[in-house]
């Protein structure tokens, strides 16, 4: 029986800073609740996919995955989905490794995270709005990686090449995820206040190719 006077309160959820979360706590905020859908409609957004990529660096330079596309070139920062069950550490070392024949057990430092970007955007034919949650690393690799690093791409049929090219001119491309603005902060030491919160990529800031 409800009292005349007294409201139910209700808990408020608590913002905290994006430096205070660790990569578990961005993992888990992409996670939001299935929506129940009525039989015959599909939802117009889908649960952001988490997806973690890096900055290889050697020499001045980062290796990008070249892809044609019908609209232009996009170069990619190599990487690919955390599955269910990994935490984004692992699942980086697992999609570099089948993406680029790169183990990343001989690193002298740990990747780090620099980087997240949130992705709102729609794909041409699609009706479901194309989410997904970047988390971008930066490693720098020694002679020995370097050299070990695949001139093609290997778990795709289409074999995309793999480029090195300098940093700057690297920011000016067509980069995905849309990090040129802030490519050059990748080459800099990390700071103790945690990654980065990029501007989102949205449908009218960023156009798929």
């Amino acid at each position: 029986m409800r009292l005349p006077g007294l409201a139910r309160q209700r808990e408020r959820p608590v913002r905290r800073r994006l430096a205070d979360l660790g990569t578990g706590s961005v993992l888990a905020a992409a996670r939001p609740a299935r929506r129940r859908r009525r039989p015959g409609h599909w939802p117009v957004t889908a649960p952001a996919r988490v997806r973690v990529c890096a900055v290889l660096l050697h020499d001045g330079r980062l290796a990008l995955i070249r892809r044609e596309r019908p609209d232009g070139v996009q170069h990619t920062l190599p990487g690919g989905l955390v599955e269910e069950g990994e935490d984004p550490a692992t699942a980086l070392r697992r999609e570099l490794l089948e993406e680029l024949a790169l183990d990343f057990a001989g690193l002298p430092e740990p990747p780090v995270l620099r980087f997240v970007q949130e992705q709102e955007t729609e794909r041409p034919g699609e009706t479901v709005v194309f989410r997904r949650r970047h988390l971008v690393f930066t490693a720098y690799l020694p002679d020995r990686l370097h050299h070990t690093v695949a001139v093609a791409e290997q778990d795709d049929p289409d074999r995309a090449p793999v480029v090195w090219m300098p940093v700057a001119d690297a920011a000016g491309l067509h980069l995905y995820p849309a990090i040129g603005p802030v490519l050059d902060q990748a080459t800099l030491a990390a700071t103790t206040g945690g990654p980065l919160s990029l501007p989102p990529m949205t449908g009218g800031s960023y156009r798929w190719r």
